[in-house]
Formats: C-alpha cells, structure tokens, sequence
C-alpha cells in the first residue's frame, strides 16, 4: 500500500499537510539512514534556540546544468546562496555536540564564501559591492522621477483636459501611461499602449520618448552587469559542483528535522523512538484527526487484538490510533501521549484494510476485494496490519471460521493484526489462543451511549438495538426487531462471551500454574547447587583437620624422639588407630556401592538407577532412558523420585480413534534413538492412513526428549505445522 492511500485511511491527511508547512521546502516524510541517530539529532534541536530556514526551492536541475557548465540566472544562484548562509548561520550558534560535529562537517569553499558576500537579501547584486550598478541604479531612480514629473505636466495641459478619463498615472506592461477617450490625436502626440474595457485608451506620450529611450540604455547596461556576474557565479559554482549537491543533501537532512522541531512545539506533541521488538504500549495518546479526543491507553504486546463491543462505540478509531501511532513513530513524527510510558515497537511495514461502506457497491465485490487484499500478505513478513470489520460482505459464521484458519497461518510470518468485529464467532474461536489480545468498547447502560473506552480481556456487546433507538429509529421499529431476533439469540450471545470470558481465567491459571512449576524447578536446582557446595566444603574441612592432625602427631612424634616414653608410645598408637578407623569409615561412606532403584545424581539431572553393568548404569531421567559411565553418577541425597510410571513403559503406545482422524503416540521411558524410530513410523502410517494430525506425548521436565522431538520435526519433509499443546507441555500436536 502505498503512503498516501494508508495516510488517508488513518485520517492522517490534514496532519501530514500541516507538518509539510514547517518545511523550507516540500520533500518526502521519510528520513534515509538510521533512525536512531536522527532521534539523537532532533533530541539536541529541541532544546535549542534557533531560527528557521527561510522557503527555498529544489535546486536538482541546477545542480545538474550546473554538471554541464552551463550558467544560471542570479534568481537560480541565489537559492545556493540562501542555503550556504542558513549553514553559516547554524555554524555562528553554540551548538551542542552532536550538531556540533555535524556542522563543522561542512566547510564552504572560499571562492563560494566569497561569492555569496554579493548578494543583498532579497536576491540581488548589492550596490555597495559593484559602483558602476549603484550609478546605473541612481541613474534609473532619476529617470523614474523625470518621468513622473513629466506625466503630471501633460496631465495639466489644457488642451488635453476634455480628453482625460482620470488624472491618475496607468502602468501597461510596466509602462507610464494616461488614459483617454478616443479623438485625443489633435490635442497631444502619443502612442496607444492598450485599451480599457470602457473603450479608453492608454497613451504613452512622445515627450517621454527620450526619457524611455534613456530608462532602456540603463536598464541594457544593468542586465549586461548582472549577466556578467551570473556567468561568473555559475562558473565558481561549477567548480564546486560536488560540495553543492553534498550541502544541499545535508540542508535537506536539517530542514526534516527542523520541521519537526517546530511541528512538535507548536502542538505541544511528542517524540516517540520505535523500539526493537513489537510490542505497543499507548498512553494518553490523541489521534490528531480528534478535536477533542479521549486520551487512549492500551497495551497490545501480543499478535492479534480483537476490539468487539458496541456500534460507534470507538472500535475502528482504536484501530487507527494503534496504527496511526506506529505510523508516526516509524517517521519521527510527534504526536500527543504520555512519552514517559509510551512504548511503540518496530515494524518494516504496516497496512491496513479499511473498507469505507459508502463506497460498496454489493457484498460479492466488497468480500472479494477482501480476499484480494489478504492474498497479497502471504509474501509479505515482520509487518503489522489494521483490518477493520474482518467479516464485511459474507457469511459471518463462514467468515469467522475461514479468518481463523488465515489468521494462524499468516502469524507464522511474523505478521500482527488488529482487528474489529461486530460477531462473536470469530473471537470465540480465537479466545483459547494465549497470543489474542480481547478488547471489548464499553457502552454505558444508564446513558445509554458508548463511553469510547475499552476493556481488555473480554468480548464485547454490540448494543444493536440501543445504538438504533440512539439515532433516531422510532422505539416500536426497535422492540418489534427484539421480538424478531428473539430471547433465546440474546442468550446464544451472552453464553459465548460468557465462555470465551472464562476460557481466558482458566489459561491465566494455567499459565500461573506453569510460573509455579517453573520456580519450584529453579528451587530444585537451587538446592542441587547448595548441596554440591556443603559437600565440597566438607571435603575442604575433613582435608584441613586432617592436615592439622598430621602436623600435630609429627611434632608428638619429634618430642617422643628426644624423650622415650610408654605413654606416649601407647597414645601415640591409639591416635593411629582411630586415624585409621576414621578414614576407613569416611572411604566406606564415599565409596559406597550404587544399586539397582538408588537415586542418583548425573549432570544437572536427577534419575534412578535402572540396571547396573561393571562400569556403565542404565538410568532413566525425566522419562528417558540413558546408559552412562559409573564414575559420572553421584548418590542422590534427595528423597526418590518415583518414577515407576516411567518404568513400566516399555514401548511406545499407539491410539488411533475409531474415524481415523487423530493418532495418538506416547514416547515416555524410550531411549532417544528408539523414540524417533517410533515416530517416524507412527508418522508413516497416518500419512498412509490419511489422517492429518497426530498427537505426541513425550512428557516435560528438562525437554530432552521434547527437544529430539522437535528436531527430527523441523527437518521432516512432510510435516506441515506442529504446536505444544495449550496447557500441557508434555504434549506435542504435528500437522502432516
């Protein structure tokens, strides 16, 4: 989609025009190069005090004739001119930083300097730089006044007096001239310059014939003047052909920034840096098409936000504010919100299917154009989509149910959608999904009217009826439609977002009971490490009494040397023997013999003993089966895991259905290599079977054989999509 066509369905235009106004010259919005640096530039222009650019031209062809060596008229020289002195003056400024090192970037040649010091400010040679133009121009000036002064004294001639329509001098063509009626031949000598309207006509006089004569000489000699410099220019300029297109290059870059300076204080509007992910985050933000808005706050960090809820309740303008915001965003345009807690994420493009009901000619075209706009995001990817009314021309119910399947799998492109829906159906189906955000508009039941605000986390009403009495619809055409709709589709409505309401509770408590599994694992490790620790230290502490005690029996051992002694022999005797019990007990509990069922510690894992050899165990470990060295396993002090499920498990469990429509196959306790043989041989027999998706079971834990599952999936060539399941994890379900 092109800019122009999304920047008129966010109703960004008349924003986009008023911005342009602070721009010395028109340009594209879009800024070339990185972002984030221009966000540093435009930081540092906001805090300073300066004064804007005056409008210049695009100078483009110039620079190209220039390229050629050809000469330009000072009117074209002077738009170089306006340029190089608006970088003198910025350079004149105490600027900071980083302006700073940008300016000093630029340095005019002096044969350009130079130049420029020639021309006054509104375009032309100063006077006061060339004395033979201040003669000619003085000479003009009392030319003009000769002119004047004979204009008035034919005006008072009295022959001429039955002749004259007014006594007021006429300009023609920039000529002097008076205006009379027809017959004026015989009273004065003159040459027609043109007629009136009326019939009059205007007449030059042949007294001033000599004083135009004298005007043109003067005039030919200030045009030689000028021309001459405008040679001379053209060819300084030519020169330097390269420093022009770089500076009128960097003016460029200034004036996108300038203008957004100006454009955000004079709005009292806000810059907002996208960030790297794509998540949004909306605070007190004001679409610039309201004139007096409610401040939006909404919070969209997941794939798709489905708005539902009451008719002009707000919905499609929530969707052009998100929209509108990241648009801005993407460009460095500000905008009202609070920027302290506003958070816009990155998107390399957005688009967005807004149909305008006015413009629909019948549902067949209205849902085919539908389908010809989704088509196109297919081949696209990382972008960020606006659909408003999704189901518009067809069949709601078929819709919801077509969407769904389009939606979740353009999601595997990385595209995020908003989407506003009066149907129920669709977010329904997409309520169990933990990326769908549910945002419903409010409607205020005592007013009867929407409060334009939001609720996220729920479906919303409709309010048909309410909506039409509100416009004008007579009572009685609205409670004879109530009656027609009946009781029992008003039930249907609330029964389902009554469902979808406590779906989303039940996946919040699941995903409150999956953090808490997650920390009490943490805990688990946690302890793993603190008895390594404690262990260690204990080794530490046994190695230094020991050292201590060795050091001790050989000064013992040096003092019996010198004085013989029995006690001190005997004592000496009995300090060895219990040296030697005590390190024969600290070898017996070290080297104590593992069996078959002790639960050991391998790595980081915790498992149990399956079968012993002379140095290898065959041990099971989060429902996988290993053979690893003895000399790698620990005693675990840990109570035993009970893992006899696991155990009994022998070989894998196959299910299938009785309609063949799912197969069901269960991994838990097989050796790696044995579970992938398995299930690519349970994968074979749906596929020959015809059935299209199968479920895997190979449990939690660590995930290693979760994660030898997902390998051999990502790399099989017939498998066209496959998910953990929604609140178990343990479980795999593949898409053939």
């Amino acid at each position: 989609m092109s800019d122009t066509s999304l920047v008129q369905k966010l109703d960004l235009a008349n924003y986009i025009s008023t911005f342009k106004k602070f721009l010395a010259r028109d340009k594209a919005i879009a800024m070339q190069g990185d972002i984030n640096n221009h966000y540093r530039y435009i930081k540092e222009l906001s805090n300073l005090e300066f004064q804007a650019p005056k409008e210049t031209r695009a100078v483009d062809i110039e620079l190209n004739r220039l390229k050629k060596q050809a000469f330009l008229s000072l009117e074209e020289l002077f738009e170089f001119v306006k340029i190089i002195r608006y970088f003198n003056y910025l350079a004149s400024l105490t600027l900071p930083h980083l302006l700073r090192e940008w300016i000093d970037t630029i340095k005019v040649p002096e044969e350009v300097m130079g130049m420029i010091d020639y021309f006054d400010d509104v375009g032309s040679i100063d006077p006061l730089k060339e004395s033979e133009l201040s003669s000619i121009e003085d000479a003009l000036q009392s030319n003009k006044n000769a002119i004047r002064e004979s204009l008035k004294k034919t005006l008072n001639q009295r022959s001429l007096q039955e002749f004259l329509v007014d006594t007021q001098i006429h300009y023609i063509n920039s000529e002097e001239t008076i205006l009379v009626r027809g017959g004026f031949s015989g009273a004065i000598k003159a040459s027609v310059m043109g007629r009136s309207g009326m019939g009059y006509f205007y007449i030059l006089p042949q007294a001033l014939s000599k004083l135009k004569d004298r005007e043109a000489e003067l005039l030919s000699k200030k045009e030689a003047i000028i021309l001459r410099y405008a040679r001379e220019f053209s060819s300084i300029l030519s020169k330097h052909e390269s420093f022009l297109r770089f500076i009128n290059k960097e003016f460029d870059r200034f004036d996108n920034y300038q203008a957004r300076v100006f454009f955000a204080k004079a709005k009292d509007y806000e810059f907002i840096l996208p960030g790297k992910n794509d998540k949004i985050h909306l605070e007190s933000f004001k679409h610039p098409a309201l004139g007096n808005p409610k401040p939006v706050t909404i919070d969209f960090s997941k794939k798709i936000m489905l708005i539902t809820g009451v008719n002009a309740g707000g919905k499609t303008m929530l969707l052009k504010s998100i929209l509108s915001s990241i648009y801005m965003s993407k460009y460095l345009l500000p905008f009202a919100c609070d920027a302290i807690k506003t958070e816009i994420g990155h998107f390399n493009a957005l688009d967005a299917i807004i149909d305008d009901p006015q413009n629909v000619k019948n549902d067949i075209s209205t849902f085919a154009g539908r389908m010809s706009e989704f088509a196109t995001l297919f081949v696209k990817r990382d972008m960020i989509v606006g659909v408003d009314e999704i189901e518009l021309g067809t069949d709601s119910d078929e819709a919801a149910s077509l969407f769904r399947v389009v939606l979740e799998s353009l999601l595997e492109r990385n595209i995020k959608f908003i989407i506003t829906t009066h149907h129920k159906r669709l977010a329904s189906l997409m309520a169990a999904r933990s990326d769908v955000e549910l945002i419903a508009a409010l409607y205020d039941e005592e007013r009867r009217e929407p409060t334009y605000t939001f609720l996220q986390g729920s479906i919303g009403k409709s309010y048909a009826f309410e909506t039409a009495k509100r416009y004008g619809i007579p009572e009685y055409i609205v409670t004879k439609a109530i009656e027609v709709h009946g009781e029992d589709k008003e039930r249907l409505g609330e029964l389902i977002e009554r469902s979808s309401t406590l779906e989303l509770q039940m996946r919040a408590k699941l995903e409150e009971l999956e953090r808490t599994q997650e920390k009490l694992e943490q805990k688990n490790n946690a302890l793993n490490i603190l008895e390594d620790q404690i262990k260690a230290e204990h080794k530490s502490e046994l190695a230094k009494m020991e050292k201590i005690y060795t050091e001790a029996l050989g000064k013992v051992q040096d003092a019996l040397k010198v004085q013989e002694s029995k006690e001190g022999r005997r004592a000496l005797n009995e300090a060895h023997k219990i040296k030697q019990k005590a390190t024969k007990e600290q070898k017996e509990t070290n080297q104590e013999p593992l069996n078959v069922g002790d639960s050991i510690k391998y790595r980081s894992y915790r498992g149990e003993i399956l079968s012993l050899q002379s140095k290898s165990a065959t041990i099971l470990v989060e429902g996988m089966k290993m053979n690893v060295p003895l000399n790698e396993l620990k005693r675990s002090i840990l109570p035993k895991i009970d893992q006899s499920k696991e155990r009994n498990i022998k070989k894998s469990k196959v299910s299938v259905d009785k309609n063949g429509a799912n197969i069901s196959i269960k991994l838990l306790g097989m050796f790696g290599d044995e579970a992938i043989e398995r299930l690519d041989r349970a994968i074979s027999d749906a596929l020959v079977n015809g059935i299209s998706e199968i479920e895997v079971i190979h449990g939690g834990g660590k995930g290693i054989l979760a994660k030898l599952v997902k390998e051999y999936l990502l790399e099989h060539p017939k498998i066209k999509n496959f998910y953990k399941m929604q609140g178990n994890l343990g479980v795999t379900i593949v898409e053939l």
